[in-house]
């Protein structure tokens, strides 16, 4: 390799700072994303009575309230990128006014009766939903802004995804913990949301001095004659979603990508909303939970830097398929757990963790490849538009998840109870917890790789875009 071409590989590569900045934001989405998919189904049938049916709706409510203001937040963060030069101020909003809501989230008592207190977790929860909003669409810009080459992308997502993985197993195990440690259900639910929100506000807070690095980088980046020029920013809501919408229809490997990180969000959605009722009702624990979470995420934390190293010897696509391919294998196999539950059970749920590991890592890295593309294509400064159709894409997929396993609770005659009461479930809702936890993320991981093949950014691709 020649001299110049060293000082070029070593210009691109981000600090050990830069990703330890960026990847300390994951312990905030990974608390956000963990924790409400995996207690408050539960937290609203289990505790305040709801039924299962309008728990899921409720759930569901608040993320399609997410839905509709993500591309509104992203296409604020571009607007505030070219006043400004940093995507930084909406990201601290997010991250100050999270905790409180969180907590508020579960803070509801079983005493003001089921409907009231639906309402009021309703209420709380799409407050937090628009907090995390503010925060997450600039965040997933980032990467795109921070460097323009195809490893180093892959480099910076895998260090966050080893955070995010730490930070799930942190709050998939730990708020079960902080929730026993209450004394009660309701004290013990409103410690966990307590602390749980004042974690996910910190490592949120920590994430934003990242923006400045991307401003900095950018600002030198495109100071050139050559550079390319900024796409304008839309204004009015219309202009906005229209963009939205636009930028579904000029990429197809946005689009393609999209889709699939959609399904595979909603497979293991389905999988994480599930968690709760297989360990309570199917291996007779309501605390192993806990142990449902360690086998899950665990692995994946030893897996990511192998996914990383098969993506550069493979391509991130291949290796994305690969990841895919394996955890529909090991979701599958859980379906035996209809005749035959046991700890054998927690076998497959490893299998699964270690491709969660690369159905994390992989496609995030792959979206700042997409962004790049697309800015080079059409004109650059786009990339919160293209983040704020994403966040709402992988909320669809992660709420519906949750609505998915309510519908099929529903269907297969589930028995809700209030704090502290006990029930009997008939045979038919114990085959639906099982189905929900295997055969439907199963079949969503398949029709996910369906999608991958619309996906034709490969190495080459990026590294002319970025040259």
């Amino acid at each position: 390799m020649s001299t110049d071409a060293r000082s070029d590989r070593a210009s691109v590569r981000l600090s050990a700072g830069t990703i330890a900045l960026y990847a300390v934001g994951s312990l905030g989405t990974g608390g956000y994303a963990t924790l409400p998919g995996l207690v408050l189904t539960y937290f609203l049938t289990d505790n305040l009575g709801v039924a299962a049916l309008a728990a899921g709706l409720i759930v569901t409510a608040a993320k399609i309230w997410d839905v509709l203001i993500d591309p509104l937040i992203g296409a604020a963060s571009d607007r505030q990128l070219a006043r400004t030069g940093s995507r930084r101020g909406l990201m601290i909003v997010g991250a100050l006014t999270l905790p409180l809501f969180f907590a508020l989230t579960f803070a509801v008592p079983p005493s003001w009766g089921p409907v009231a207190g639906a309402v009021c977790v309703l209420l709380a929860f799409v407050a937090t939903a628009t907090a995390f909003s503010l925060f997450q669409v600039p965040y997933v810009a980032l990467p795109a802004e921070l460097t323009s080459s195809y490893d180093e992308r892959t480099r910076l997502l895998g260090w966050r995804v080893v955070v995010l993985t730490a930070a799930i197993l942190l709050f998939g195990a730990g708020g079960p913990e902080l929730r026993s440690a209450g004394g009660d259900q309701v004290s013990g639910y409103l410690l966990m949301g307590a602390v749980a929100g004042v974690a996910i506000g910190i490592g949120m807070l920590v994430a934003t001095r990242t923006a400045d690095a991307a401003a900095r980088r950018l600002t030198a980046v495109h100071a050139g004659p050559d550079a390319v020029s900024p796409a304008p920013t839309p204004t009015g809501l219309r202009a906005q979603y229209a963009a939205g919408v636009d930028a579904l229809r000029r990429s197809r490997p946005f689009r393609a990508l999209l889709v699939t990180f959609l399904l595979q969000a909603l497979a293991t959605g389905t999988m994480l909303a599930a968690a709760q009722y297989i360990a309570t009702w199917v291996l007779r624990s309501e605390d192993a939970v806990t142990l449902v979470f360690v086998a899950l995420v665990g692995p994946a934390l030893l897996a990511t830097p192998v996914w990383t190293l098969i993506a550069r010897r493979t391509g991130k696509e291949r290796a994305f398929a690969s990841a895919s391919i394996i955890f529909l294998v090991a979701a599958a196999s859980l379906v035996l757990a209809v005749w035959t539950p046991g700890a054998w059970m927690f076998s497959s749920v490893a299998v699964a963790g270690v491709a969660y590991a690369g159905l994390q890592s992989l496609p995030m890295a792959m979206l700042p490849d997409v962004i790049s593309h697309d800015g080079h294509t059409h004109g650059r400064g786009r990339a919160g538009t293209l983040t704020g159709v994403w966040t709402a894409g992988e909320t669809v997929g992660f709420a519906l998840g949750a609505t998915v396993v309510s519908l099929t609770l529903a269907a297969t005659g589930y028995v809700s109870t209030v704090a502290d009461a006990t029930t009997t479930q008939p045979a038919a809702a114990l085959t639906g917890i099982v189905l929900s936890f295997s055969i439907l993320p199963a079949a969503l991981m398949a029709a996910s790789l369906i999608a991958l093949r619309g996906y034709r950014l490969r190495r080459a691709d990026i590294e002319i875009t970025a040259a």
